[in-house]
């Protein structure tokens, strides 16, 4: 049984993220603490002995520079599989007007759909395809993915317990580490940044 090694990391502070917006299809640029951000994980990597076969990330500005600073400029393969949640006419907005989930709920559910957003079982049908579609890939054995909150959320929610997801700091930069075998993700470990 060949173990595979997935680190599945959010992408750097946004101008955004730093105003409160809803920044999901739409993009926004990193600021220069998300930077900041993104040299961190490159150097607790680097430190860590840790080098990536292939490094992926969503095909979104945010994530694509993450990538771009984390492996030193090197070849970042872009995946629309692994975009952040479209939520519609949300886009942009106040992160105010987000639904509250509700009790006993873990997601917002099809509450976008009627906005021209995505369902929260369409992001993370598409997440666990395209994740499951890079390990399979024989020469990966050691892979960073660089995505997003939203869409990392509802992966996890697929392969981890809600116990579990509630030990998680969802900071920029923060990396989710599993170990891939056999179409299985088995959690191990996160990795976060203080704010």
């Amino acid at each position: 049984m060949i173990m595979k090694t997935l680190y599945l990391m959010r992408h750097g502070q946004t101008l955004f993220n730093l105003r409160g917006k809803i920044q999901g299809a739409c993009d926004s640029p990193l600021t220069e603490k998300g930077i900041e951000q993104a040299k961190i994980a490159r150097d607790y990597f680097s430190n860590h002995g840790i080098t990536f076969d292939s490094v992926y990330s969503s095909t979104q500005e945010r994530a694509v520079d993450t990538a771009e600073i984390v492996c030193d400029y090197k070849n970042v393969t872009r995946l629309k599989g692994v975009k952040e949640w479209n939520f519609g006419i949300f886009e942009s907005e106040s992160e105010q007007l987000n639904p509250k989930v509700k009790a006993g709920e873990t997601s917002y559910g099809d509450f976008f759909v009627d906005y021209g957003g995505e369902s929260g079982d369409q992001v993370q049908n598409r997440m666990n395809t395209t994740l499951l579609e890079v390990m399979e890939q024989e020469e990966h054995q050691n892979i960073l993915c660089v995505s997003h909150g939203g869409s990392m959320y509802r992966f996890i929610q697929k392969w981890l317990s809600q116990e579990q997801i509630e030990t998680i700091k969802f900071t920029n930069c923060c990396i989710l580490k599993f170990e891939y075998s056999n179409g299985q993700f088995l959690f191990q470990e996160s990795i976060s940044q203080e704010d």
